[in-house]
């Protein structure tokens, strides 16, 4: 059963948000105030958070940027600007997704279902992607066997970081596939991505000077991240 927190200062509407979530199969936290709402979501089970604009003390833009500093929790922002500027500003600091009040519960609870939905498909990829798989993965003269823990070119081994050697494993593993920064950060660090972060940029660029003429086929997706090139290697 899903935990979500509600950080709503009104109190008549938070009752009734409250009210349909529960209906709905949902345990609930809630506070009215931004700086309670960082505690409750550090030292609680929290898996999204309704989180309105307009609170005391803290506003919801700031909660906000200090949850994406440590945390990928699914955010639904609720708040009564409408201008299409402030919506816009709320996803990019990080947004999952935003309502503007009046709304119908109704609306409300399907976009809770459909964000917890994505974050648990989310969360099944990115445990497949950490998965230890067994098999040998094979591209052209390239070879990575994730048993031994090593990578060979041409027979000769490649001196590879375990962050090089993970990062080669997941691009073999899905070949064509763009990962962003953020999903490869989450992915082989473990952790969440913060924009000017470079850590995946510098590691694919020691990985591709290791893979030689190799190296261009891990190709840049501008705005996204990275990718292997998904035609075969025949004559390489």
């Amino acid at each position: 059963m899903a935990t979500i927190l509600l950080v709503e200062d009104e109190y008549d509407l938070a009752q009734v948000v409250l009210r349909e979530l529960t209906a709905a199969g949902y345990e609930t936290l809630h506070t009215g105030d931004g700086m309670s709402a960082l505690t409750l979501h550090t030292h609680g089970q929290v898996d999204l958070v309704i989180l309105d604009w307009m609170l005391p003390r803290l506003n919801g833009l700031d909660v906000l940027r200090q949850l994406r500093q440590k945390s990928s929790t699914p955010v639904l922002m609720l708040t009564a600007r409408s201008e299409e500027a402030d919506r816009v500003l709320g996803l990019e600091i990080g947004a999952d997704d935003y309502l503007t009040k009046p709304f119908s519960t109704r609306e409300l609870v399907a976009r809770v279902r459909a964000l917890l939905r994505r974050a648990e498909l989310i969360r099944q990829t990115l445990t497949a992607d950490r998965s230890d798989a067994v098999e040998l993965l094979c591209r052209g003269p390239l070879q990575l066997n994730p048993q031994t823990h090593q990578a060979t070119l041409h027979g000769v081994e490649l001196d590879l970081s375990p962050t090089e050697f993970t990062l080669l494993q997941l691009l073999l593993r899905s070949p064509g596939r763009a990962f962003s920064r953020a999903y490869l950060i989450e992915t082989i660090w473990s952790e969440t991505y913060i924009g000017g972060d470079r850590s995946v940029d510098n590691v694919v660029l020691r990985l591709r000077k290791k893979l030689g003429s190799l190296g261009e086929t891990i190709e840049t997706v501008w705005g996204v991240g990275y990718r292997l090139r998904s035609e075969a290697w025949n004559g390489v």
